[in-house]
């Protein structure tokens, strides 16, 4: 394959997956986009929509859908767009692995503890690793609307220099870090301070409360970082503050939603029951927490997530947090 024009794979058909693929193939670049489900594979080469997870994008003639994952694993460059929770196994299903590993899936494995780079790097050893993070929406992405990101390269400039041409669009921009681990603590607690900030907007709390919440969340999300060895520059950043404040803010995100519907009085258990689009807070919430008790890290917010989820009320939690001892304003706590 040719150095000069890599061939390009997106692992994963859902909303976020088809965006990229989407953007990818907006200056006729072909993409290949794998979904696990034959069926779909044929919806999107026959009609050009991704009717369940995407149906506002008719997509790019040079995308072509496959459900055949050694097909999609000759790629150069895979940007992987599972699920967090599903990324162990569709890589352990690969029968081969890409010079550039890109993930784009935002979470801990809960079994593991593992980030992201992590779960990838015992995959895929000979593979470098990078992450694709920030405040996306994936209908806008696929709209062309202008988005930023930050792209941090586990093999450093060369390796930026190899991807940025192949992601980079004019409306869609990437930043380099070399700083994989904060791009990702920030993806992954950014999910679990929405469901937060969607229980604030579902008890009808009102802004000042849901603004406390997300600069309280944003300590939080600064003191795992520390604890971790990030640097507080990747988290002021679009992958960690950029990223926080449009997932709390905003009806598109699937976590804040379900935090709305947790805020109103609908069961957990539930909601998750009957989704068909995953919202990775649910799923990261209990693991953040166990993390954060390892690491000694103080993380209420994310303690209150979790009660939540099992079954708490949320007047019930709010108290709680509301209750705790007055203290001086800062990261620590």
């Amino acid at each position: 394959m040719s150095s000069a024009n890599p061939t390009v794979g997106v692992i994963g058909a859902g909303a976020w997956g088809t965006a990229l693929a989407q953007m990818l193939a907006s200056d006729g670049r072909d993409v290949l986009l794998w979904t696990r489900r034959s069926e779909l594979a044929e919806e999107l080469n026959s009609t050009k929509v991704n009717s369940r997870y995407l149906p506002s994008a008719t997509l790019e003639p040079s995308i072509l859908a496959t459900s055949d994952l050694a097909y999609a694993a000759k790629c150069d460059i895979l940007l992987m767009v599972t699920p967090a929770q599903h990324l162990g196994e569709t890589l352990a299903a690969m029968p081969q692995y890409p010079r550039d590993l890109v993930l784009c899936c935002k979470g801990i494995e809960a079994r593991t503890m593992r980030m992201m780079a992590q779960v990838a790097g015992d995959a895929a050893a000979e593979s470098e690793i990078a992450v694709l993070s920030g405040p996306t929406f994936a209908h806008e992405v696929a709209a062309g609307l202008p988005t930023a990101v930050t792209l941090a390269c586990g093999g450093g400039d060369t390796q930026w220099e190899r991807l940025r041409d192949v992601i980079a669009r004019p409306n869609f921009r990437p930043y380099f870090s070399d700083d994989v681990i904060g791009a990702e603590v920030g993806g992954a607690i950014k999910n679990v301070l929405a469901i937060a900030c969607g229980v604030v907007e579902g008890l009808e709390l009102g802004q000042n409360a849901r603004a406390a919440l997300i600069a309280r969340g944003y300590a939080e999300m600064m003191r795992l970082g520390d604890a971790v060895e990030a640097s507080r520059e990747t988290l002021v950043g679009l992958c960690g503050l950029g990223d926080l404040v449009l997932t709390c803010t905003s009806t598109s995100s699937r976590n804040f939603t379900l935090g709305v519907s947790l805020g109103q009085g609908s069961s957990a258990e539930d909601l998750m029951k009957n989704r068909h689009t995953v919202a990775e807070g649910a799923h990261t919430a209990p693991v953040l927490v166990q993390l954060a008790e390892k690491l000694g890290v103080s993380m209420p917010i994310a303690v209150a997530v979790k009660r939540l989820l099992e079954g708490a009320q949320a007047r019930e939690v709010v108290a709680g947090l509301l209750a705790r001892p007055l203290r001086a304003e800062g990261p620590s706590d």
